[in-house]
């Protein structure tokens, strides 16, 4: 049926819209940080993903003769290829700047990780795979229409040694991409983890210390890594399968092995740009102040406020009295009337008044 890759295109353009948009609305510092421009890149490689390659999809449901093309076929597998393994690149690039503002702080500040940096590693991101999702085209492996017809790939299963070794070597590169974000996420949890129960363990820690966990305890960090988690389970779930195919055909074929597992990468596109919008800053911000504010014990013993204090001296002047009735003075100037207040004490009062009330 052509309603399953239509929602899919449909699903993966307005998504990634969306989330390019809201990440464009952002706070200044946030769009200049290099962690954000990473997201942003991601958002914009999976928009281009799903507008090229699913129009490919679209018309051999049209037209089953469209892939048959050489050239279409071959196309369609560098599209594959080429977004398939940037976009576990971005995302190890983006646990890899975590890694480094955490736990290699003084190294983050040298190098100049910021938004400039972000930009150009993603330059060369893009040129490198271009060059390598290339090379299919060149000679040096071949593309062939996969079963049941409706996209191309690499032929995984060629006995010619060089065509082999590409597919291989795309496969080992892609593992290395997904074990390296692996690697790095469990590094940045288990650094903040361990730094907050070294805070929690020594409440007498040194001013350095829990101003560090502090800040890395912000609403701002925070998101940052629930973003880089979220994404990295949904791009490594949706590729592996991919991955774990290229060198299982090695060995033994299964066509609907292959069909799931490029039906799976599909979904990345269209799963990842909610990841954004869902977690937008606001909602940690609201989050994070209401943990804290559960965590944070009540200080009793704090010193009264002038205020305060002034405000406790009158109500001990006025204990004694009492609305009841109107009390009228008689002598000079010292009349009042329609105050609402019986003195039990007057010579308390007397004493304020300046010898009025006798």
């Amino acid at each position: 049926s052509m309603a399953l890759p239509v929602f899919m295109f449909a699903g993966g353009a307005i998504g990634n819209l969306i989330a390019i948009l809201v990440l464009s609305v952002s706070r200044q510092e946030k769009k200049s940080s290099a962690f954000f421009s990473l997201v942003r890149g991601l958002a914009v490689t999976d928009l281009l993903g799903t507008c090229l390659a699913s129009p490919f999809t679209i018309a051999n449901y049209l037209d089953q003769h469209v892939l048959r093309s050489r050239h279409f076929c071959e196309f369609d597998s560098f599209l594959l290829l080429f977004f398939g393994l940037t976009g576990l690149s971005i995302i190890c690039a983006m646990a890899a700047e975590r890694y480094l503002a955490i736990c290699c702080p003084y190294r983050y500040q040298r190098w100049g990780v910021d938004r400039g940096f972000a930009q150009k590693l993603l330059f060369l991101i893009y040129i490198s795979h271009i060059l390598f999702c290339c090379l299919p085209m060149m000679g040096i492996s071949r593309s062939e229409l996969q079963p049941p017809g409706t996209w191309c790939f690499i032929d995984w299963k060629t006995p010619e040694p060089v065509a082999a070794a590409y597919s291989v070597l795309y496969g080992a590169v892609s593992l290395l991409l997904i074990l390296g974000t692996i690697v790095l996420n469990l590094t940045v949890c288990g650094a903040l983890l361990l730094m907050r129960r070294r805070t929690v363990q020594r409440p007498v820690a040194r001013a350095s210390v829990r101003q560090r966990w502090k800040a890395l305890s912000s609403a701002a960090e925070t998101q940052m890594m629930a973003v880089l988690v979220m994404t990295s389970v949904v791009v490594l779930a949706c590729s592996a399968p991919l991955v774990v195919r290229i060198f299982a055909n090695r060995f033994r074929s299964d066509q609907k092995a292959d069909l799931a597992a490029i039906r799976i990468a599909s979904l990345n596109p269209i799963l990842d740009p909610w990841i954004y919008i869902l977690l937008r800053r606001s909602l940690f911000r609201r989050l994070l102040s209401r943990s804290r504010r559960c965590d944070s014990p009540t200080n009793n013993n704090a010193p009264p406020s002038p205020q305060s204090d002034l405000n406790y001296k009158l109500h001990l002047d006025n204990l004694g009295l009492i609305s009841d009735n109107l009390w009228r003075a008689t002598e000079g100037d010292c009349k009042v009337m329609n105050l609402g207040l019986k003195i039990k004490n007057k010579r308390r009062l007397n004493s304020y008044t300046g010898g009025c009330w006798t």
